[in-house]
């Protein structure tokens, strides 16, 4: 009678393991690419930051001094971090330029759209595929050109200068645009 009931108990237990882990390669099946478009269920997704960072770590408490050129040809000079993106120290020293960095640094747009010297662009980290996808949609675009939330501050860049573009191509501005002409 008791091997009985730990056999009952035990395949009792194997059985809701069982719908368990069922309900975990279910979760993970629907939600996979190859069958997201199934329509079994709904998944949901973030957009992830893609950002080059060295094997060393993030950051420091160096102080590295850089100067921004903004679009009206204003320079304003700032202190940052090692280890920060342009995009961080921009938002972090509240500089204002006009939509810079819409998309937070999840490298979904093209607002963060910087110009480096040549000499300075050698120098930085390999850009991404993803990173030249999204500079196909900047204005502006130079040979120099990268994206402030892909760049990340060095000892080096001490004292460098960086040229925002002219123009942005921001869909906030767009849209904004198209509902005045419309009054």
């Amino acid at each position: 009678m008791m091997s009985r009931s730990i056999s009952g108990l035990l395949r009792l237990g194997l059985s809701q393991a069982h719908r368990a882990r069922a309900q975990v390669i279910f979760v993970t099946t629907v939600c996979s690419p190859a069958l997201a478009g199934l329509h079994l269920g709904r998944c949901f997704s973030t957009s992830h930051r893609l950002q080059y960072v060295p094997a060393g770590g993030t950051g420091s408490t160096e102080k590295v001094k850089l100067n921004f050129i903004n679009r009206d040809g204003d320079k304003f000079s700032v202190t940052a971090k090692e280890g920060e993106s342009l995009l961080e120290v921009v938002m972090n020293q509240n500089i204002d330029i006009d939509g810079f960095g819409a998309c937070e640094g999840a490298l979904a747009c093209s607002t963060c759209h910087l110009i480096f010297e040549g000499s300075t662009f050698q120098q930085l980290d390999p850009i991404s595929d993803e990173e030249i996808d999204m500079l196909d949609l900047a204005y502006g675009l130079t040979e120099t050109s990268r994206l402030g939330c892909q760049v990340r501050v060095k000892n080096w860049m001490d004292g460098l200068t960086v040229q925002v573009p002219t123009d942005v191509s921001d869909i906030r501005r767009e849209l904004e645009v198209e509902k005045q002409t419309k009054q």
